[in-house]
């Protein structure tokens, strides 16, 4: 039988700090962009474009959907190419999706194009890029630390590396209010579509691999646990965790910048219809003055998690899974009693620091629980499976995201605006008692964790 806790086939070289760290700024690159797209531009955009505000949500729903069907497929395809092939390429891939999203937004703006239906289309499949391609490049980057640690640091790798993320989503709302303020709305997608591109061919000229591919693609289908991988109890478990909680992070991700809008009437509609064209920067200004600074918080209180309370503290998998959906909790409910606030209380000096405070908690909650599950999936498979279970791991984490319209932003625009931060609240506390007893104690683990 294969050791699950077996030490890597390769022993670590000298250079994998510097390596990690290629990976970790190539990582912030993507949290960068994408967070400028949440924060920053997608929502005034479709504001201003006069499109329902689940359209917005809808266009992360189709690269979600691309990103979890491909994911498995570049986690395998890592094993056979390299973890360095798979991460440029998944690099590449999202830098063209921007460029394709930047001419599609910029089209629309321009009344080029035109039609509710034609817009999203355009907007929509260029995302859908990201979702293809640029999926390769979180599990290769996962599978390349799996395969450069050994078991007992290997929570904390992961957390680093997934720590550039993070680090990404500061730098990025605070980047877009610079580049909407002085080069327009659109420059945030074209400003990221170059920086990722630079990183694609860093990563494809400068990360050492210290495992040869398999030649032979056969090789790893005939490995003990490969087929159906999925599906194994030791697996299954954090994967089901995984999309949960990218259901419940999406909803309160994609609905928040709405919430910014509508709480503090940083958008109005008699304004935008009034001289759309004149009010397009401004409204994507106020916009990410507000909701810049509050993923920013959010982000940072994700860092504190991975780089400080996970060391700190040196919980097991299981734990860190069940910790992070207190503060997650906490966050979904401050979202809700501000959305229940009468309307002589709701000003911009109350509201804004309790929006604050909510993104504080839930980035404190996904920066334990993610680490968690991520962790717990590799240390639960063998060595020669790290590629196939990080292509998992990374595809139930952004499942969640395809049906976050619906659950969401539809809920939030056209039934009752509470109502998705209930769904939310339920989700978590399933969640909470799912890892509690779904997940057997040792599971995941690596030995020096597991009980006498």
């Amino acid at each position: 039988m294969t050791d699950v806790n077996a030490a890597p086939t390769s022993d670590p070289l000298p250079n994998r700090r510097a390596a990690f760290f290629l990976l970790f700024f190539s990582l912030m690159a993507i949290g960068a962009g994408n967070t400028m797209l949440i924060a920053a531009v997608i929502p005034p955009l479709i504001r201003d474009l006069a499109l329902p505000d689940w359209v917005a949500g809808a266009i992360f729903s189709l690269s979600a959907l691309c990103w979890s069907l491909s994911s498995p497929f570049w986690g395998k395809r890592s094993n056979r190419w390299g973890r360095r092939r798979v991460a440029a390429i998944g690099l590449a891939g999202y830098s063209v999706s921007m460029a394709l999203l930047f001419i599609a937004a910029w089209a629309s703006v321009s009344e080029i194009l035109t039609g509710t239906f034609a817009i999203f289309m355009c907007l929509a499949l260029s995302r859908a890029m990201f979702g293809l391609i640029g999926s390769g490049t979180n599990p290769a980057a996962q599978a390349y630390v799996a395969d450069r640690t050994a078991p007992d640091e290997r929570q904390s790798e992961i957390a680093f590396i997934s720590s550039g993320f993070s680090l990404g989503t500061i730098v990025g709302p605070a980047f877009a209010a610079v580049l909407v303020t002085t080069l327009g709305i659109l420059s945030p997608m074209l400003i990221t579509a170059t920086l990722a591109g630079i990183m694609a061919i860093l990563v494809y000229r400068y990360l050492p691999e210290n495992r040869a591919p398999v030649s032979d693609g056969s090789h790893v289908n005939i490995i003990p646990g490969a087929t159906g991988l999925w599906r194994s109890r030791m697996v299954f478990p954090f994967l089901l965790y995984a999309v949960s909680l990218s259901l419940v992070t999406g909803i309160l991700t994609q609905v928040f910048p709405f919430i910014v809008i509508d709480q503090l009437d940083l958008c109005p509609a008699a304004e935008l219809s009034a001289e759309p064209g004149d009010t397009q920067i401004e409204c994507g200004k106020r916009v990410a003055g507000f909701t810049g600074p509050a993923f920013m918080v959010g982000a940072m209180a994700v860092m504190i998690s991975q780089l400080a309370l996970i060391p700190l503290l040196r919980l097991r998998n299981k734990t860190l899974m069940i910790a992070g959906c207190g503060p997650l909790a906490l966050g979904a409910l401050l979202l809700l009693y501000v959305l229940l606030l009468p309307a002589d209380q709701s000003t911009v000096a109350f509201v804004y620091p309790i929006l604050i405070t909510a993104q504080f908690f839930i980035g404190i909650g996904q920066g334990l629980a993610r680490p968690g599950f991520s962790s717990g999936a590799s240390l639960a498979v063998s060595p020669d499976l790290q590629g196939n279970v990080a292509g998992l791991v990374i595809s139930a984490n952004g499942m969640g995201y395809i049906v976050t319209p619906l659950v969401g932003l539809v809920l939030y625009q056209f039934v009752s605006r509470p109502l998705p931060f209930l769904v939310c609240l339920i989700l978590i506390i399933s969640m909470s008692i799912f890892a509690q007893f779904a997940i057997a104690t040792g599971v995941g683990e690596s030995p020096e964790r597991q009980p006498d």
